[in-house]
């Protein structure tokens, strides 16, 4: 079953994306797959996840939020932007059109731009992933690449600081819970090195 769903999904997802973001969902799934056997994660769950994580992500805003309505995360991101509603959007047709009910899946396809508290390793695996993915080539990327070799979470911490430092940069509204992630990873890093001195 699970090579005919991940060809099932490849082909939708394909034909949903410009050949530039099939090439970065393609980059992700390398990434992820490579990050889940190094920290231990299942494979086959970050391969399905990378593949959707960005399904939805050239929708049209009447078409995100057609599905958004459904969602409970239409009250708290309603009025942030439309480019953040693609990751609980994906999850939802993860679930409905792919039968996916594996919520380790569906919460690293919900939470891939925002993080969120408490992430699990395959969130960790996914968000990191989006991140460094071979085609990415912006400023501060090899800083995150060669911080993911000592850390997922210092490499994450660093990718949450780039994101929000540029949205501030834009004067655009950064979604609350993008900081609340971000003081999350900062806590449990001091927390893990205080255990550790």
């Amino acid at each position: 079953m699970s090579k005919e769903l991940i060809e099932r999904i490849e082909k939708a997802v394909q034909a949903a994306l410009p050949g530039k973001r099939w090439k970065h969902t393609l980059g992700v799934r390398e990434s992820a797959v490579s990050l889940a056997h190094e920290h231990g994660v299942d494979p086959f769950k970050a391969e399905v996840s990378a593949l959707l994580h960005d399904y939805a992500k050239y929708w049209s805003r009447d078409d995100l939020w057609s599905i958004m309505l459904k969602l409970p995360e239409a009250a708290e991101m309603g009025d942030f932007d439309h480019q953040l509603w693609h990751a609980p959007v994906g999850a939802y047709l993860a679930e409905h059109e792919f039968g996916i009910t594996d919520t380790e899946i569906l919460d690293a396809i919900r939470y891939h731009t925002s993080g969120r508290p408490g992430m699990n390793m395959l969130e960790k695996v996914l968000c990191l992933a989006d991140y460094i993915e071979p085609n990415r080539d912006y400023e501060g990327v090899e800083v995150l690449r060669n911080a993911s070799k000592r850390s997922i979470e210092e490499a994450l911490l660093l990718g949450m600081d780039l994101t929000i430092r540029l949205l501030i940069e834009k004067q655009k509204t950064i979604f609350p819970f993008t900081i609340i992630s971000r003081n999350a990873m900062l806590l449990e890093l001091k927390k893990r090195k205080g255990a550790n001195t």
